[in-house]
């Protein structure tokens, strides 16, 4: 019986809150120099893509190593949203050589797969899929200690300088997974809002995008005490928990910030007030959504973005198709809020005002429809594409599509299968006012 209490205890009393450390400021990036030497660094490991090679972050960081005598390889072969193919190619690098610390310059696709190196690195044995998130992966718990990384996002979306979150394309399914452990969240997340005055208008979007429902999904995420089962173990429980006391305060605080800056920060790429408060409030929704997780709009996004046809997205120098992460999650948001809000609808209405909606007389079994209809004019105002359709699909693709969301979730078939439906047969998720 006292173990049976004990399980119950376990599954409506606990939530544990991670987070890299942060530090926060223009040109901060000059002191990663002195952070490594401070580190007793001998052999750093700094990895960015093409692209980033070539700009003054990436500068920047090489500039202090230098004048501190921080001794490097460089690894720019990052892909934008990377595959198990490309993590691979960035593990087999990190294993030729003995790193000591690892450094990530870019957005999330940089900053995840150097998370990733970092830990096969320091598990040379492990198969690929040995902590690869289940169904796909295996899900092992990772025991091993791993090197310290410094992550330096250049984008203000994805977070991962806070969380403990690698996110891949697995071309065998044609959807996203991921690794998802606190053990990989880097040591340190320098964030220097010098580094987004480079992002062109639509990579700032679509990267806003994900801070939007990073936010959203956290703050509407199943709360932690509903959630089941709960490990009595603490090393076998997800980093994901669902909504809480203190994610919901970074979850909602970053909701404020895009309400207020989002559309200046996409539209004005000199207005630094704006694109500084954006990646401020990435870390914020990274650190909401890092501990309670997200929902159906990251769910059905992974099969958006992995089956990928011809769309070649705005902004983005890449030599393959791409639908960025950000835009992939954001396009079924409407359809997604209109069907959850049955389950929180204050914390739905909280939303929509947040984001503009005058919801004085709004009945509370409408407050799904009024979130949608907000989002949609959200969406419009800073020029989202129409639509699934837009990004290249059609009817036809529903059951790839459905495929691809499954493992994310495998015990909500019914309600992926149910979602798709709804976003192409009753175009509910149509961006357009």
């Amino acid at each position: 019986m006292l173990a049976n209490v004990n399980h119950i205890f376990y599954v409506i009393i606990w939530f544990q809150m991670a987070s890299s450390n942060i530090r926060y400021g223009e040109g901060v990036t000059r002191e990663i120099g002195m952070d490594l030497q401070n580190m007793g660094a001998r052999n750093v490991c700094l990895m960015t893509d093409n692209n980033l090679s070539q700009l003054s972050p990436v500068e920047a960081v090489l500039e202090s190593l230098v004048q501190n005598g921080v001794n490097y390889k460089v690894y720019d072969n990052v892909r934008v949203e990377p595959t198990d193919s490309s993590f691979k190619e960035a593990i087999a690098f990190a294993k030729k050589e003995t790193f000591d610390i690892y450094v990530a310059v870019g957005g999330g696709s940089v900053i995840d797969t150097c998370k990733a190196a970092n830990l096969y690195a320091c598990h040379p044995d492990a198969d690929f899929l040995d902590f690869v998130n289940a169904p796909i992966g295996k899900a092992k718990p990772i025991t091993g200690v791993l090197k310290p990384l410094i992550a330096v996002p250049t984008t203000a979306g994805t977070g991962s300088e806070t969380t403990g979150v690698a996110i891949f394309d697995f071309e065998k399914l044609k959807a996203k997974t991921g690794i998802a452990s606190r053990a990989i969240k880097p040591t340190l997340g320098i964030v220097d809002p010098l580094h987004t005055l480079h992002m062109p208008e639509r990579v700032a979007a679509n990267s806003g995008f994900d801070v939007l429902c990073h936010a959203l999904e956290s703050y509407t995420a199943l709360p932690y005490n509903m959630r089941s089962p709960c490990p009595p173990n603490p090393i076998n429980r997800p980093a994901y928990q669902g909504s809480n006391p203190i994610s919901d305060v970074w979850s909602r605080h970053a909701l404020n910030v895009v309400a207020k800056y989002m559309k200046r920060a996409v539209n004005d790429a000199e207005d630094v007030k704006a694109r500084s408060s954006m990646h401020l409030a990435s870390v914020f929704a990274g650190i909401g959504f890092g501990n309670a997780g997200v929902h159906l709009c990251h769910g059905m996004s992974y099969p958006i973005a992995g089956n990928v046809k011809t769309y070649m997205a705005k902004g983005y120098n890449v030599d393959h198709p791409v639908v960025p992460h950000g835009l992939s999650v954001v396009l079924t948001s409407p359809a997604v809020f209109a069907f959850t809000a049955s389950m929180c609808p204050e914390r739905h209405l909280e939303a929509a005002e947040i984001l503009g909606a005058d919801v004085s007389n709004t009945k509370r079994e409408d407050a799904g429809l009024l979130l949608a209809d907000t989002l949609r004019q959200f969406l419009y105002d800073l020029k989202v594409e129409d639509g699934l359709s837009a990004v290249g699909y059609t009817k036809d693709d529903i059951p790839d599509l459905v495929r691809g969301t499954i493992p994310q979730c495998a015990s909500a078939t019914f309600l992926f299968h149910y979602m798709y439906y709804v976003s192409f047969l009753t175009g509910i998720s149509c961006v357009c006012p």
